[in-house]
């Protein structure tokens, strides 16, 4: 299949994704189901990014909820400025959100220039350093943060192409549109060959630069990329909540991240977003008996590691590889026995 033919079987696939989310939203009439799913797309492009490093570049990013929040205070920012509003109009969460993804994507860019030098533990502990940084400059500039409050005071989401953001359904549908598009970029730079080459950097570094590939430009692509998408995650978040808070940034956030993708399956590539909708769930049904959430997912997180030993949709496809490989043995086997009979009966014949 040519690159053309899977660009368009793939954003085919994309658009018939949305429309079944935005026909969710249009059906449905409460508001609890509209608003969860908001808040996973949000979690789900932060997680999806992350894969990108992890799962197929083999990097591992203990700082990635720092794009995730880059993405949320820049978009804010921009939006509470003054004469920015009335200056774009309807235009405004539009523009905004493209220079949030540009802005984040530049800040990507510069840690990665610097983090893809380093491998393994050093990668992992500097891109923490550089998420600790963000977060001490997002507490210390207070004039233009908020400090440890964060974004308050609501974040301006002036209507555009008919959708009103302060509308559950408008924002769900707008939420949608965006976690699609980010999903869509992953998928299409997983299945390109600059996506062969991230596998082939994951396996084998130092043979993938015996064949004259540069590596470091590679790593330092795939760490911009992933650091857009996550920052479109932190879009999502702020549109969803109205604001922004330090909080996005934490360490914690990076570290769930990971449980998340470990959960739901490394190896494939919706097992992240799987890991997104069992980690919410366990949460919510946790609090309405106790408060010990932490306890449970880390209940969940031994049994996947020490019983699955993969993650969960990982399992589900070798369990059915399996099945299906010892099926296709005794199909050989049963024809291979009726062969061996009827040979037997033809030379008893003769």
């Amino acid at each position: 299949m040519n690159s053309t033919r899977i660009f368009a079987r793939t954003s085919l696939m994309a658009v018939i994704g949305l429309a079944v989310l935005i026909l969710i939203g249009v059906i449905y009439p409460g508001t609890w189901l509209l608003d969860t799913m908001t808040g996973l797309f949000a979690s789900g492009l932060l997680v999806m990014s992350l894969h990108l490093l992890v799962g197929y570049t083999g990097l591992v990013s203990f700082g990635h909820a720092a794009y995730f929040a880059s993405g949320g205070y820049i978009f804010g920012m921009l939006l509470q400025a003054d004469g920015v509003v009335a200056a774009l109009g309807g235009w405004a969460v539009p523009i905004a959100t493209l220079v949030a993804l540009l802005g984040t994507g530049g800040f990507a860019l510069f840690v990665g220039l610097i983090c893809a030098r380093l491998s393994e533990i050093y990668f992992a502990f500097l891109t923490l350093a550089f998420q600790m940084l963000l977060v001490s400059a997002i507490q210390g500039l207070v004039q233009y943060t908020g400090g440890d409050q964060g974004l308050t005071g609501g974040i301006p989401r002036p209507e555009f192409l008919g959708l009103n953001l302060v509308e559950v359904k408008d924002r769900y549908v707008f939420s949608a549109f965006l976690f699609m598009a980010g999903l869509l970029v992953i998928r299409l730079v997983t299945l390109s060959s600059f996506g062969a080459t991230l596998r082939m950097v994951r396996d084998n570094e130092t043979r993938t630069a015996f064949l004259g590939i540069n590596t470091y430009r590679v790593k330092v692509a795939a760490f911009t990329i992933a650091g857009m998408i996550a920052g479109l995650g932190g879009v999502i978040l702020a549109i969803f909540t109205s604001a922004a808070y330090p909080e996005w940034a934490g360490w914690a956030v990076s570290g769930e991240a990971i449980f998340m993708i470990m959960l739901g399956g490394l190896h494939s590539f919706y097992g992240p977003l799987l890991g997104v909708v069992v980690m919410r769930a366990i949460n919510d049904i946790t609090l309405i008996y106790t408060t010990h959430t932490d306890l449970a997912k880390g209940i969940a997180i031994l049994f996947v590691v020490l019983v699955l030993r993969r993650g969960i949709l990982d399992w589900i496809l070798d369990v059915r590889a399996t099945r299906r490989k010892r099926g296709t043995s005794g199909d050989q086997i049963t024809s291979q026995a009726l062969t061996k009979t009827a040979k037997g009966t033809k030379d008893a014949a003769s």
